[in-house]
């Protein structure tokens, strides 16, 4: 399987969905599923039982639910959603906006 061009603490724009438009930093990759966490999208409820030992209360709860690659694109500083490109700096590889050539390097 070829190397994602998401990864953790990304800004990325849902393209496809009912959350069309939104924009989140990716929280969490699931490659193996082609899947992404992102931050405020794909929000879903689930109901939570009250567990005192752990200190939760019960009730209903709002999560991420995972979403699919394909429906992501990343988002560059100057240009907005962005195809990935790469290039090679010495001997490592960045990924680069094809838009504008700059490189896209995520805040660690």
């Amino acid at each position: 399987m070829a190397g994602l061009k998401i990864r953790r603490n990304d800004k990325v724009q849902v393209i496809a969905g009912k959350d069309r438009g939104k924009q989140g930093r990716v929280l969490r990759v699931m490659q193996d599923e082609n899947r992404l966490l992102v931050e405020h999208v794909m929000m879903v409820k689930k109901t939570v039982k009250p567990n005192p030992q752990r200190n939760i209360k019960g009730g209903i709860a709002e999560q991420e639910n995972p979403i699919q690659i394909s429906n992501v694109m990343l988002v560059c500083g100057n240009c907005g959603p962005v195809r990935v490109g790469f290039k090679f700096e010495g001997d490592t590889k960045v990924r680069v906006c094809r838009k504008c050539g700059q490189t896209l390097e995520s805040k660690k």
